[in-house]
């Protein structure tokens, strides 16, 4: 399966960071293809990585935009057609820059207006409990971050826990898209505690005492 991460800010450095030594090759995209080039470079998993523009990364089987929200929404309608019948992993949460609120109503999630605008792709929820500095040291006082996947598309989220069981974090079925209403709120959330108690930016060490 081809993989593609488009964007070169802090998420989308953790996140082929985090899948690079997985893969066998990750595509990694930006408006600016030797700016890609260059960023490889300090990789260590280089060699499974290949940088391409955004158009040709919409040629792989699953796509993750590491995308500002206010971002995501209008990119997802101007390539609604090419994204048909693709996965779609979603890891973006609708915070104000400042992260002091939603850009939101309740009832309603990221995960879930971008279905809606492409009701043809199979979105699937993950990372949005994973602030960019855990990529570089996931596991913390000897506990996994946790990652929610979610989806209305059990085949998808499947492929995509699949994707993510060798990952150091605990990746945890997190149901359908809906649930993004709550895993983007109590994000927000346990951010908070945690700089209130001095763990941020470790927010979701084993939130649930079980064990998978």
């Amino acid at each position: 399966m081809k993989i593609s991460v488009i964007g070169t800010g802090r998420m989308g450095k953790g996140i082929v960071k985090t899948l690079s030594p997985y893969v066998e090759t990750l595509c990694w995209a930006s408006r600016n293809t030797e700016h890609v080039k260059n960023l490889i470079g300090g990789y260590e998993w280089k060699n499974h990585l290949l940088p391409v523009t955004y158009v040709d990364a919409l040629e792989a089987d699953m796509i993750i935009p590491a995308l500002w929200f206010r971002d995501l929404l209008p990119w997802a309608k101007e390539n609604h057609d090419k994204l048909t019948g693709k996965i779609l992993i979603d890891i973006v949460n609708p915070f104000t820059e400042d992260f002091s609120d939603f850009t939101l109503d309740w009832g309603q999630s990221a995960a879930e207006e971008l279905q809606r605008i492409l009701p043809a792709t199979k979105v699937v929820g993950a990372f949005k409990n994973t602030f960019f500095q855990v990529f570089n040291e996931p596991i913390y006082n000897e506990l996994k971050s946790d990652v929610y996947v979610t989806s209305d598309d059990e085949v998808a989220k499947k492929e995509v826990m699949s994707l993510l069981e060798s990952i150091p974090f605990r990746v945890i079925d997190g149901g359908n898209l809906s649930n993004n209403r709550i895993i983007e709120r109590i994000t927000l959330f346990e951010r908070e505690v945690a700089i209130r108690y001095g763990n941020y930016p470790y927010i979701s060490n084993h939130l649930f005492g079980i064990n998978i």
